[in-house]
C-alpha cells in the first residue's frame, strides 16, 4: 500500500493502488461490514491502516488547497489574465472537491459500526435499543417514577433470552465439567469482604465537579474525550491519533496521578457544566448494609459471587471425595454502586454473574481435555502487543500456551471453552477477541488474566474475565477465619522432608506483651521460611529485632528468648497445600446486549416501502422457538393450529399462537422482530408450511409431523438446509411478508 503523494498545483484524482483499496474497503464495509472483516484480514488491510492513510491524505489535501488558494490570490494581486485566474480557480475547486471526498471517506471509516444497513454507530445502536424497549426485551426500572440510572427490568422476551443463555451456560460448563453448583446469599458479612480485599480495594477512580459536586468516573471522561476526538475531529494528525489510541489501549493501566495528568493536559472539564474537575480519588463501589436490627453487624451486597464459593471450599472439597481438580459454579445477582452508570445493560448497579472457581494443584496445571481446544484459532491481544499499540491477531490457542503467552493449560482450556460458548450463542467470531491484562491492571497475586472482549457499537466490551488467581483467595480466608482451606496429596510411601519449626515461647511473650500475646504469636507462626530464617540469624547475632505485627499495626521488639526457630527432618505421609484457582467470570447482561447487537439487522418489506427489524437469534437462545398462524380466520384452520400448539407443548418447544385477522405478512414481521426462528402457517387441514426466519424459505409437512420437525431443527438434530433439501417446498397459497 502506498500513500497519496503530495498534491501540487495540478489536480490529481484517486487513481493510486492505495486509493482503490481504500475505496473497496469503504464500499464493502457499507454493504456488509460483518463479512468484510475476513476479506480485510486476507489483504492485510486493517481499519487502523486505512484511517491513518486517510488522515495523512486529508492533511496533504488541506495543504494543497491552502497553497492553491494562495496561488489564486497571488495571481489576482499581480493582475494576471482572466484565463490564468480562471484555470487556477478551477484547480482550487477541484482540490476542494477532492478534500471533501477524503473527509467523507474518513468519516465513513470512523463512524461505521458493523451494523448492516446503518451508516454509523449511533443510528445502529438507537435502532437496536428502540426495538428492544418497544418489544419489552428490557426497560428502565421504576419507569413511571422517572427510573433510576443503572437499573433495568427484563420483560418477557428478555427473560426468555436470559433464561436460555443461562441454561446453555449450565449445559456447556456445569454439566460438561461435572461442576458443583452452589447458591449463596447476596448479603455478605463485612469480615468476608475484608479478608478478600474488597473493603479496602474495590474502588474506581472518581472526580468531582469542583462547583456542583457532581461525580464522574475519571477513566470514563478520558475515554470519552479520546474517542470523540478520534471520531469527530478530522483535522488531528496521524501522530496525535496514534497517541490517543495508545491512551485508550492503556487506560486501565493508568494510576490516579497519570489519569489526573491526562485530564489536565487535554483540558477535560465536567461534561454538564464545563466546570473544572478535582484530582481523581478512589470510591468504594460496594453497597453497604447492616445485618440484624441493631445495626452492629456490618455487611455489604456482594460485588461478585466468587467469595461464597471460596468460603465453602472445605465442604465442597469433602463433598468431591477430597479430590482435585474440581470446579464449583454459581449464578446469581451482584451489586456495584457505579459512579456514573451508562451504556444500558453494559454498566449497571445490579446484574447477573455466572462464575466458576476451578481448584487445581498449583504444581500441576495441565488439563485432560486441553487437546479438544488447542487447535482453535481466534483473535488474541497479548500485553506486549498492547503496549506497542498493535491490534489483535489470529493465533492458535495451542501456540499461545506452548509459547507461554497463556500461562498454563487449564487457563488455556477455559479460554477455549469460553470462545466456543460465545460463538455458539451467535457472537460474531470476527468481533470477539481475548485481551491479556497489562501488568499494572492485573492483581499482584494473579499468575495470568485474559478478558473476552466483544465489539459492539460502544467499542470493545469486557464480557468474560478468565484469571489464574493463584492461591490468594483461599489463603486470605484461611488467615482471617483461622480455618484451614487446604488440599491433601497422599504419598504411596512416606517421604522424609525437612520442615521449618517456629516455636514461640508463650510465657516470655505473655510477660512482654500481655493482652497482645495472641496476636504476636499468630504473626510469628505465619512467617514465611525466608522471614523466619532471617529472624533467627538476626536474633543470634544481635539478640533482638523489630518485628511488624499487622493485626497490631505496629512493630514490636522480639528478643532471642521469645521464639525458637529450627529445622527438623520428619517422615510425611501426605503433602498439604493450598490449591490455585482458575476463575472464568461471565457478565451475563453484557453478553446478552452484545448478542442483541450482533443478531440485529433490517430488510425491506415486500412492498419495499419500509425497513423491517429482525433479530437473527439462533434457536438455542431465541425467546420463542416457533409461532403458529392460521392463514385466515377459519374455524377448521384454528382447530388445526390448536392441535399443533398442543403437540409443540408436549415436546417442550416454546411457541406463540396468533389467531388474529392480521395479514400473514404483518404477523411474520412481528415475530421476526422478536427473533422467532420458525413459523408454522396453517393453510389447510391436512398439511402446513414451516417458514425459516432469515431465508424466508418454507417447506410443506403433514400436520402430525410439524411439531417433531420444529423440535429436531430447534434442538440441532437436523439443520434447516437438510429440511429444505428433503421436504416439499411451500405452495403458493401462503403469502410471505
Amino acid at each position: 500500500m502506498r500513500l497519496l503523494s503530495a498534491v501540487n498545483a495540478s489536480s490529481r484524482s484517486w487513481s493510486s493502488s492505495w486509493s482503490r483499496l481504500a475505496h473497496q474497503f469503504l464500499v464493502s464495509l457499507s454493504r456488509n461490514p460483518c463479512r468484510y472483516w475476513s476479506h480485510l484480514s486476507a489483504q492485510s488491510l486493517s481499519m487502523d491502516a486505512v484511517e491513518e492513510s486517510l488522515r495523512k491524505a486529508l492533511i496533504e489535501k488541506q495543504s494543497a488547497v491552502e497553497a492553491q488558494g494562495n496561488a489564486v490570490r497571488a495571481l489576482k494581486a499581480a493582475s494576471a489574465s482572466k484565463s490564468e485566474i480562471d484555470d487556477a480557480v478551477e484547480t482550487l475547486n477541484a482540490l476542494k472537491l477532492e478534500k471533501t471526498s477524503v473527509e467523507r471517506k474518513l468519516q465513513a471509516c470512523l463512524s461505521n459500526a458493523g451494523g448492516e444497513n446503518f451508516t454509523n454507530k449511533e443510528s445502529f445502536r438507537q435502532a437496536v435499543v428502540n426495538t428492544l424497549e418497544r418489544r419489552l426485551f428490557y426497560i428502565p426500572s421504576f419507569k413511571i417514577y422517572g427510573g433510576v440510572a443503572g437499573l433495568y427490568d427484563y420483560g418477557p422476551p428478555g427473560c426468555a433470552v436470559k433464561s436460555n443463555v443461562l441454561s446453555f451456560w449450565r449445559q456447556h460448563f456445569v454439566l460438561e465439567e461435572n461442576m458443583l453448583e452452589v447458591d449463596c446469599p447476596c448479603v455478605t458479612p463485612e469480615v468476608v469482604l475484608k479478608a478478600s480485599g474488597h473493603v479496602d480495594k474495590f474502588t474506581d477512580l472518581m472526580v468531582k465537579d469542583e462547583k456542583t459536586g457532581t461525580c464522574y468516573r475519571a477513566d470514563h471522561l478520558l475515554k470519552d474525550f479520546c474517542s470523540e476526538k478520534l471520531q469527530k475531529d478530522l483535522s488531528i494528525t496521524p501522530d496525535k491519533a496514534a497517541e490517543l489510541k495508545l491512551v485508550l489501549a492503556n487506560l486501565d493501566d493508568l494510576s490516579a496521578e497519570q489519569l489526573g495528568a491526562k485530564i489536565k493536559e487535554y483540558g477535560i472539564t465536567a461534561p454538564d457544566s464545563r466546570n473544572p474537575l478535582s484530582d481523581p480519588y478512589p470510591f468504594n463501589l460496594m453497597f453497604q448494609t447492616s445485618i440484624g436490627p441493631s445495626g452492629l453487624s456490618p455487611g455489604y451486597m456482594r460485588p461478585e459471587t466468587a467469595q461464597g464459593i471460596f468460603v465453602n471450599f472445605k465442604d465442597l472439597y469433602y463433598y468431591n471425595g477430597n479430590k482435585l481438580p474440581f470446579a464449583a459454579a454459581q449464578i446469581g445477582q451482584a451489586f456495584r454502586n457505579e459512579i456514573s452508570p451508562r451504556q444500558g445493560l453494559l454498566r449497571v448497579r445490579e446484574f447477573t454473574l455466572a462464575e466458576i472457581e476451578h481448584f487445581v494443584d498449583p504444581v500441576e496445571k495441565s488439563h485432560p481435555k486441553y487437546s479438544e481446544v488447542a487447535n482453535l484459532e481466534f483473535l488474541m491481544l497479548p500485553r506486549e502487543e498492547q503496549m506497542s499499540g498493535q491490534s489483535a491477531k489470529r493465533m492458535l490457542l495451542g501456540e499461545a500456551v506452548s509459547k507461554g503467552i497463556v500461562n498454563n493449560e487449564t487457563l488455556g482450556y477455559f479460554i477455549g471453552r469460553v470462545y466456543l460458548f460465545l460463538t455458539r450463542l451467535a457472537i460474531d467470531k470476527d468481533r470477539l477477541r481475548f485481551r491479556q491484562h497489562l501488568a499494572n491492571e492485573m492483581a499482584h497475586y494473579a499468575a495470568d488474566c485474559w478478558d473476552a472482549e466483544i465489539e459492539c457499537s460502544y467499542g470493545w466490551i469486557e464480557s468474560v474475565g478468565i484469571a489464574d488467581r493463584s492461591a490468594y483467595d483461599l489463603r486470605a480466608h484461611a488467615e482471617k477465619s483461622g480455618v484451614g482451606l487446604v488440599a491433601h496429596e497422599k504419598f504411596s510411601e512416606p517421604k522424609e522432608v525437612e520442615k521449618l519449626v517456629i516455636a514461640p515461647v508463650k510465657k516470655e511473650l505473655g510477660l512482654a506483651f500481655k493482652g497482645n500475646q495472641k496476636m504476636v504469636v499468630e504473626a510469628l507462626e505465619k512467617m514465611s521460611e525466608k522471614e523466619a530464617l532471617d529472624m533467627r540469624a538476626t536474633l543470634e547475632s544481635k539478640g533482638s529485632m523489630e518485628f511488624y505485627v499487622c493485626t497490631l499495626g505496629k512493630n514490636v521488639d522480639i528478643k532471642r528468648n521469645m521464639v525458637t526457630i529450627y529445622k527438623e527432618k520428619k517422615k510425611e505421609h501426605q503433602r498439604v497445600f493450598t490449591p490455585s484457582v482458575i476463575e472464568p467470570s461471565f457478565g451475563i447482561g453484557r453478553i446478552i446486549y452484545c448478542l442483541f447487537e450482533h443478531s440485529f439487522y433490517t430488510r425491506p418489506s415486500k412492498a419495499g416501502d419500509e425497513q423491517l427489524n429482525v433479530f437473527r437469534f439462533p434457536p438455542l437462545v431465541a425467546p420463542i422457538k416457533c409461532t403458529v398462524f392460521p392463514l385466515v380466520q377459519n374455524q377448521e384452520y384454528e382447530e388445526v393450529a390448536k392441535i399443533i400448539s398442543k403437540s409443540l407443548t408436549a415436546v417442550g418447544i416454546s411457541h406463540k399462537i396468533d389467531m388474529t385477522g392480521t395479514s400473514i405478512g404483518k404477523r411474520y414481521a412481528r415475530t421476526d422482530e422478536l427473533g422467532v426462528p420458525f413459523a408454522v402457517t396453517v393453510d389447510s387441514t391436512s398439511s402446513v408450511t414451516i417458514r425459516e426466519r432469515d431465508s424466508k424459505d418454507q417447506v410443506r409437512v403433514g400436520v402430525e409431523e410439524a411439531a417433531s420437525i420444529v423440535k429436531e431443527v430447534t434442538e440441532g438434530q437436523r439443520t434447516w438446509a437438510h429440511v429444505w433439501a428433503t421436504l416439499p417446498h411451500h405452495s403458493s397459497a401462503t403469502v410471505d411478508d
